[in-house]
């Protein structure tokens, strides 16, 4: 991962903030680890830290902004340990400060203690904004990362991956824990569990224990990690899209004969055409967020089928639907001989294949159960 360029601040008083847990807490551990050794805090690539051990360092006082009082963050960077070390470097970590309620403490806290502030949410800068209009008695926002900045320290967000660093993540977290991942696995991975960091530690290490030093193989990552089947039904979605039978059908019996129900199949074809039908509007991040919430997906998932729904309109679009529909009425009425073969019948239809359209179905008398 790129690096932005870094420059030591005058006081070490740092932020760090924003949308990826797991990747804020490997930058904690890298730079509590500098500043202890007497270092400035420079990041580096967090893809090849591990897990930080925090726990019994030395010179090291943890606080946490929800429970402990502010004024214990000054003390805590005025005091030494008894038996501490005259050149032992102090650095005090206060987890939760979006919990703060004043930035006050920062113009009082010792400059030869490192104070670490950490918080678990992205937190807004009050610059650029009107100032002036707040009415009379009401109190100023707290604008934690203007307050760290403009006493000398470092405010640093940590944002999400964005979609085409997820693979590049996920590659070297596999190396750092000796995993092997056949590519077809990693697409798998990267699919199911896009840009959430914690989520792909947790699947590599167990997928790494499973496999027993044995590559990954994408039928690895489908039997353990939750989600993974979407990944083979975008790829049945994508063959579809392009209308090729010869690669959809085969994808589809072999979805079936790993087990996937084919109702399962049915809700997930319907989602992506679902997802598909925002995507075919080529919309902006924002547009790509407020859908999102609509369909309860993320804006990485619709900005990553934009390039497949290039060339599909809205019509074309509702016709799939339609499809979708009579398979699911032929699948509940028992009009088709199977829900097996009703399934391929739908495949067959959204590819353009003639002779496959289970509307015709609809239009005869279901037939009589019991």
């Amino acid at each position: 991962m790129a690096q932005a360029s870094w420059s030591a601040p005058t006081r070490m008083v740092f932020l760090l903030h924003g949308e990826d847990p797991f990747r804020t807490r490997l930058r904690v551990g890298e730079l509590v680890g500098s500043l202890l050794a007497g270092g400035g805090g420079e990041p580096g690539d967090l893809s090849q830290r591990r897990s930080p051990q925090l726990g019994g360092a030395l010179g090291l006082t943890r606080l946490d902004a929800r429970s402990d009082p502010v004024d214990a963050i000054t003390m805590a960077g005025q005091s030494q340990g008894l038996f501490a070390a005259v050149d032992e470097h102090q650095v005090v970590l206060v987890e939760h400060a979006e919990s703060l309620s004043s930035a006050d403490f920062l113009a009082s806290f010792p400059s030869e203690s490192a104070l670490v502030l950490v918080a678990v949410e992205a937190l807004r800068s009050a610059r650029g904004r009107t100032r002036g209009r707040a009415k009379p008695g009401a109190t100023a926002e707290l604008a934690l990362p203007d307050a760290v900045q403009e006493i000398g320290g470092r405010a640093q967000r940590i944002e999400r991956l964005l979609p085409f660093e997820v693979k590049g993540w996920i590659a070297a977290r596999a190396r750092l824990h000796n995993v092997a991942l056949q590519p077809d696995a990693m697409d798998a991975l990267a699919f199911a569990l896009g840009p959430d960091t914690e989520r792909i530690e947790n699947e590599v290490q167990k997928l790494g224990a499973y496999a027993n030093g044995a590559p990954v193989t994408a039928a690895d990552v489908r039997a353990l990690v939750s989600g993974a089947i979407e990944s083979d039904i975008f790829e049945l979605t994508k063959a579809v899209v392009r209308r090729n039978h010869r690669e959809a059908v085969p994808l589809l019996e072999r979805l079936l004969a790993e087990g996937n129900a084919p109702q399962q199949i049915l809700a997930l074809l319907l989602w992506q055409f679902r997802v598909l039908l925002f995507a075919s509007t080529a919309p902006s991040g924002a547009d790509a967020e407020r859908q999102a919430k609509a369909i309860r997906s993320s804006p990485g998932a619709i900005l990553r089928y934009v390039q497949h729904a290039r060339g599909l309109s809205r019509s074309d679009i509702a016709r799939a639907y339609e499809a979708l529909y009579a398979t699911d009425i032929s699948i509940k009425t028992g009009r088709a001989d199977s829900d097996e073969a009703a399934l391929l019948l739908c495949v067959l239809d959204l590819c353009g294949i003639a002779g496959a359209d289970l509307r015709d179905l609809l239009l005869t008398e279901a037939p009589r159960r019991g």
